[in-house]
């Protein structure tokens, strides 16, 4: 092992570089990726002098273990004006590697980039599935775009619905993973995130329920018909309820499709503003983080100006911050509006009720054939008692959702970007 720099620590010959799990480091690049600015826990940990570093491509520090399908997915998103998440081992001057767990993002003409240690289970996970990919791309010859459509489907069967959900989750993860070997206050806000995107993919799978439900029950109206035609001409009234209630069914399921769950409606975008509010809180928090590293920085950062560092970190962890609570109060207002959806969906089901009473009626009135018709008929009960609950399972959630991202989105008591040690 040998002594680097004073101030500094020891490295070994082999293995990882010295990364802390209490250090936050960040680099800034213009539009090609040419490093323009970072702190010195960067140089420290990448072990390169300021004169190698700076002027250099971002890229100088890229392990040849990475997949370059990450790297695909990294470039897309930031060039669509969106930050991005993920896990990088990168490789130091002399050797050594490193993982972190890195947020860029477009900054003014070109990007920046904040890293934390990554400590979760998830980067186990990660490690294998990177190597994985890695060993597909050049043994198979795979490119880059190949690539992140694998890695897209292997975040898929980890349990996300994309890539955008698995880097929230992956940040929060670490976040908390750090606060928990530093002593750190929990961070309230993580745990009614968890809170809402769990009802978030609920109201998903009861939304598509109740969809199918409607598909199931759209043949008993046409069984009623087919009966009542064997039962002519005492069938008529038979056929008459069961056009009713088949129109009435329908009108039922296409308002549905059309205020809940249909593309046209924000319900859809529910879990992805989740997700991206909980990606920027984070975000945030790392951002302020370095700037209270520039409070004690002492040491020049190779000709940057750290006073001026430290106020665009702030600026942009103030403007993530916005943003979160401008996604947070969309999805108070779309749960509030499919709850009153629900209101208007209850309305229905009492006229498939009555339809349904008057089914009994004149079922009680034919001469033959009627059990048949009885059958039919508690079809339709169970159809609309399982409709109720799953109506009342929908309210529920979208309430929760609601009243969580109202508190978060507040002014008083609302998001508050706790401090990282």
């Amino acid at each position: 092992m040998g002594f680097i720099e004073k101030r500094d620590v020891y490295r070994p010959k082999t293995g990882e570089a010295p990364f802390k799990i209490d250090e936050v480091f960040f680099s800034r690049t213009d539009p090609r990726g040419v490093i323009q600015c970072s702190n010195h826990i960067f140089k420290r940990v990448s072990g390169y002098d300021w004169e190698d570093l700076l002027g250099a491509p971002h890229k100088v520090i890229r392990h040849p273990d990475m997949p370059k399908g990450v790297f695909s997915i990294f470039w897309k998103t930031l060039e669509s004006g969106q930050p991005i998440g993920a896990y990088v081992k990168n490789k130091a001057r002399d050797g050594l590697h490193y993982w972190v767990y890195a947020v860029a993002m477009p900054f003014g003409d070109g990007y920046l980039s904040v890293r934390i240690k990554p400590s979760s289970d998830l980067l186990g996970i990660i490690k294998k599935e990177y190597k994985a990919l890695r060993k597909a791309e050049i043994e198979d010859r795979i490119s880059p775009e190949e690539s992140a459509a694998i890695l897209e489907q292997r975040i898929q069967a980890l349990g996300y619905a994309n890539y955008g959900e698995f880097e929230s989750d992956a940040l929060t993860r670490e976040l908390a993973a750090r606060d928990a070997q530093l002593g750190n206050v929990v961070d309230p806000s993580v745990a009614q995130f968890t809170d809402m995107i769990a009802a978030a993919t609920k109201l998903q799978n009861e939304t598509e329920a109740l969809t199918q439900g409607f598909s199931a029950i759209s043949t008993v109206p046409t069984n009623m018909r087919i009966l009542a035609a064997r039962l002519e001409p005492s069938g008529g009234a038979i056929s008459s309820l069961s056009q009713n209630y088949w129109e009435m069914s329908e009108e039922m399921s296409r308002w549905f499709q059309s205020y809940v769950s249909g593309s046209g409606s924000d319900f859809a975008a529910i879990h992805t503003t989740l997700s991206t509010s909980q990606l920027l809180l984070g975000t945030a928090r790392i951002l302020t983080a370095v700037a209270s590293i520039f409070n004690r920085e002492r040491r020049s950062l190779g000709g940057c100006d750290v006073q001026d560092e430290k106020r665009q970190m702030n600026e942009l962890a103030a403007q993530y911050v916005s943003k979160a609570r401008s996604g947070l109060q969309q999805v108070a207002s779309e749960a509030q509006r499919i709850s009153r959806a629900i209101t208007m969906m209850r309305r229905f089901t009492l006229g498939l009720s009555s339809t349904r009473v008057m089914c009994n009626i004149e079922s009680a009135r034919l001469p033959v054939g009627g059990g048949s018709l009885v059958d039919i008929i508690n079809q339709l009960g169970v159809f609309q008692g399982n409709l109720e609950k799953q109506l009342d399972q929908i309210d529920d959630l979208s309430l929760a959702i609601r009243e969580h991202a109202e508190s978060l989105s507040s002014s008083e008591g609302g998001l508050v970007i706790p401090p990282m040690n």
